[in-house]
Formats: structure tokens, sequence, C-alpha cells
């Protein structure tokens, strides 16, 4: 047996490859891959996905190629067939990222990778730029002796929601058949800590109206009569939380459960999520509890006058954006009766209010007791020392649904190089690369050992 057979080399193999790993995702990141047409050129994400399928063919995949999804999105796809009798490993990542928001907020540009303190800076440089290296990397330290085959997908539009490849998926299943699906595009709980997703939150959006007058009135000749619709929708939204915890509580959905995996340490919460010094954190029970086994209401936006330019009237409507995510074990359906259903009960004065679904996701748990998790776990303990942790995530990946229904028998794991420091979404988002050395590592092991794992 070579180095590579025994697995003795492949650490040193994966850290020879960090330089090339970091040219790799310098390069992506300069590619404002954001699948918006009313932000960013199309032809912006056709050179990521374009650059993915290039790199992927290097890695020795064949058949690599863009695919056109429903959403108009084009996904990567690529396959490297089994060697006799041995299983097949999915490997997912997406390639579209967040738009970089307020560039101003930024301390380097977005779309330029940019080393401080340690860490790579730059839109997509953990989610989920920093997948796809991941991917590379354990590819290449594992070259021609793979064990196993592979089919990989790159989705283009996971960032915008738009189902372009659920729909594909559920209109080709033939192209992603596997034994087991890696679905890069978490990560782990704290740098160090090798960790897989086991849950997921769904989600249900909502746009809420609220209507009392036919149009403006002077404030002066008519307030404190006049109903202010404004003020009738913050009445209702304000009972969405418990007045002296600021817990969610949404008539007719179980807003107690409790978290069983890894906990979050609140005072590393609280420096995670950059809460100011004083604030308090809403909610009861623990941190986990909060984040992955509870409902978790959010008004992510209002329409209402501007303090700039506001006139002296009455406001005659107002519009609210309101997110509800809900954790296993509740269905979105449900979970948009019970909001509606609060939130008509809460309005007052006999105010008009109308509740318009946006969108909705299903929660997803995994099962953890197969043998891609007993081997994930034993590459886990080799990589990091320590065994393989499980941790909730409070995004929604409504694939993941789609992939448990359409291959029943096939084990999902969710893994990868983001971990609270990378701030993904927000301005200044980064990765570890040691993290991303060691999951590349961790993936590699996986990849070489899953074979005779799934035999016994």
């Amino acid at each position: 047996m070579n180095d590579r057979d025994t697995g003795a080399g492949l650490a040193a193999r994966v850290a020879a490859l960090m330089p090339r790993a970091r040219t790799d995702l310098a390069e992506l990141v300069a590619i404002p891959s954001v699948a918006d047409p009313r932000q960013y050129p199309p032809e912006d994400c056709r050179r990521a996905a374009l650059w993915v399928a290039s790199a992927f063919t290097d890695a020795g995949l064949s058949d690599v190629r863009l695919v056109r999804t429903p959403d108009g999105s084009d996904a990567v796809v690529g396959h490297r067939p089994p060697p006799p009798g041995a299983p097949t490993v999915l490997l997912y990542c997406h390639y579209d990222v967040q738009p970089p928001l307020d560039d101003d907020a930024w301390r380097t540009p977005p779309f330029t990778l940019t080393e401080r303190d340690g860490r790579w800076y730059g839109r997509g440089a953990a989610d989920c730029k920093g997948n796809i290296v991941m991917h590379l990397t354990a590819l290449r330290a594992l070259g021609e002796d793979l064990p196993v085959g592979i089919r990989f997908v790159a989705e283009g539009s996971e960032e915008q929601g738009t189902g372009g490849l659920e729909s594909y998926v559920a209109a080709h299943p033939e192209e992603f058949v596997a034994d087991v699906l890696l679905v890069c595009d978490t990560g782990n709980a704290t740098v160090g800590q090798g960790t897989a997703t086991t849950t997921l939150r769904g989600m249900v959006n909502v746009v809420v109206t609220a209507h009392t007058l036919d149009g403006e009135i002077h404030s002066g000749m008519f307030g404190g009569a006049a109903p202010d619709a404004l003020a009738a929708l913050i009445q209702a939204l304000s009972t969405l939380r418990d007045p002296a915890t600021g817990a969610t509580r949404v008539n007719g959905l179980d807003c107690e459960g409790t978290w069983d995996g890894v906990g979050y340490d609140e005072q590393q919460f609280r420096a995670d999520a950059g809460v100011l010094d004083g604030v308090r954190l809403t909610g009861t029970g623990s941190v986990a509890d909060r984040l992955w086994a509870r409902p978790a209401v959010t008004v992510l936006g209002i329409d209402c006058p501007p303090v700039v330019g506001s006139a002296a009237a009455v406001p005659p409507t107002a519009r609210a954006r309101v997110s509800l995510r809900i954790p296993p074990g509740t269905e979105p359906d449900a979970a948009l009766d019970a909001l509606t259903r609060h939130l008509t009960d809460a309005i007052p004065w006999g105010t008009r209010l109308t509740v318009e679904p946006e969108s909705s996701g299903a929660p997803f748990r995994a099962a953890t007791d197969g043998p891609a998790y007993r081997t994930l776990d034993t590459a886990v303990r080799h990589v990091y020392g320590k065994p393989l942790a499980y941790l909730g995530q409070g995004g929604s990946i409504p694939l993941c649904n789609v992939l448990a229904d359409t291959y029943p028998d096939a084990e999902i794991i969710l893994m990868g190089v983001e971990e609270p420091r990378c701030l993904i979404h927000a301005p200044n988002e980064s990765v570890d690369p040691t993290e991303m050395q060691h999951m590349a590592h961790v993936e590699a092991e996986f990849l070489r050992t899953y074979a005779a794992a799934a035999r016994h």
C-alpha cells in the first residue's frame, strides 16, 4: 500500500494544496455571482458556473456540464462512475452569493479576497465558495485513487430561494442517485470542532397589510379619534413576542421545544451576533433551544412614512414583511394558519387586515444512525481529535427535503467550512483557512474510507 491507500500522507497532501486553494477562492470571490438580475448582470453567474465546471473537470470528474433549471439559473453537474460494487457520494454546493449589502460596512472590498488576522475575507468566502474549494481540495488530494463514485452539483440560485434546482431534481432524479449526499452549505459549531448539522428550521414568510382610512388626514384635526394604521400594525406585531422576555409566542404553535445536541455558549453567541453591551438576549431556555428547537419570528421590514419627509398626517395604511422560522415537527401549512389567525385576532380597533403568504419551506431532520455518519465521525476524530458534534441550523435549505423525499434510502449529511465567525450574509464575511484545510481533510478521509464502511 502507498501513503494514499493507507491515509498516512493525506494530511500532508491537503496541506500542500492550500496555496492552490487560496488561488481558487480568490478567483471565485472575484466573480460577483449574485443570482438577481435586478442587481447584477446574469453573465457574472454564468462566469462562475463555467469556472466551477472547468475546475471540477480538472479535478477528475467526467461529463461536467451546465444545465438550465426552471428558474433560469444554471446548475453545474458532473459524475465519476464508482468502481465495481462501490457506493456513490453526491457532493453539493452553490456558487451564487448574497449581495454585499452595505459596501461602506466592509473593511475590505467584498469581491476581493483579502487576508487579515489569519482569516480570508470576501463575499462568498465561506458561503458557499469556501465549500466549493473544500470539495476541490479533497478530490485533488485523493487523485485517481478514489474508491467511491462521485456525483456533483453546484446550484446557481440557492441564495435567492427561487427553487430552480429543487424543480430540476424532481424532473431528473436519475442524475443525482447516490448512497450518501454531502450537502456542504453549513459548517462547524466553532473553529476546531467537526460538526454535522442534523436539523434545519423551515420558514413561513407573509406580508401583512393594515387599512384604517380612505387616505391620509391631518393629525391635528383628526388625530386621537382617527385610527392610525401604523399603530394598529405595531400593536398586532408586538403580540408575537412575550413582553417580558421577548420570546416568540404564536397561538397554536409549540414554543417550548428543547435542543439535545451541542450547545451554544451565551457569551460566545453574544460575541458572534454582535449584541451590544447591556442589551439582553430574547427568549427563554438555552441559546440552542431558541435557535434550533423553537419557532422564531422576525419583522423583516415595514412600509410606512419615513421620518425624513413625513407629514403631520394619520397613516391610513401600513405593511410589514414577517418571517416565522419553524423547527422540525412543525408543518409550514400549520404554521401559516397559526400565524394568520394570531395576527387577525390581535389587530385592534376593527382594522382591516390582510395576510398574504409569500414563501414557505419545510424543516428538516437527518437520520444519523447509518454508515455514512459513522464514517464521518471516524474522519472527524482522526482530523480534530474529538468526536463529531451535532448542530442545529436556523436557516432553511429547501433542497434537503426534496432530496430526502426523492432518495429516501440515502443518508444526508450537512457539513462544511462555515462557522459563526464567518458572518455569512453579513458585511465582512470570512473563512478560517485552517478550517478549510481541516474540513477538506475530513472530506477526503470520508471519501477514502466510506466504501469499506458501507459494505458492513
